[in-house]
């Protein structure tokens, strides 16, 4: 599992934007920026849907006035989905949507988890970090059904 003080690998991720869908690897999205990251199990489930995502929607000024650059999204969900799910939730200007279809950034940074017993398959964890230039700052790792150290107002805290 990745920890505070580590780089984050070299993946790609697919990301809807307003021009279309673009790939970008992890040091594109990274690179000389703060970025307050967070992980949901999946779009559209009730926690991340009602709790997690709007969060960060709600605190985004108070993130941004302390010093973030960008607010991303990371789902083992595809591309679409996640369109979908940012264009629900109003967030499509607002936050990085960083589809992880195949789970893989989840697993190269240790965070995936097994939902099979939910229907679910391969997902993530529930957590959010702060990245800096590339480098994990802070990490919250939730315990499994939890939904605490993971939210914004949490992350507000570390800033």
């Amino acid at each position: 599992m990745i920890k505070a003080g580590e780089r984050l690998p070299d993946v790609e991720f697919t990301i809807p934007t307003s021009e279309g869908t673009k790939k970008a690897r992890t040091a594109e999205v990274f690179a000389g920026k703060t970025v307050a990251l967070f992980a949901v199990p999946g779009a559209f489930t009730p926690t991340c849907s009602a709790k997690h995502l709007p969060s960060f929607k709600e605190k985004a000024a108070e993130l941004r006035a302390k010093g973030v650059d960008a607010i991303a999204c990371t789902s083992v969900n595809d591309l679409y989905v996640m369109k979908a799910w940012a264009k629900d939730q109003g967030v499509e200007n607002e936050m990085v949507m960083l589809a992880d279809g195949s789970g893989d950034f989840a697993k190269a940074i240790g965070l995936d988890a097994d939902f099979s017993k939910f229907g679910m398959g391969l997902r993530s964890k529930r957590y959010s970090m702060i990245v800096k230039d590339g480098v994990v700052d802070k990490l919250n790792l939730e315990e499994a059904g939890e939904y605490k150290v993971s939210s914004a107002e949490h992350m507000l805290g570390q800033l």
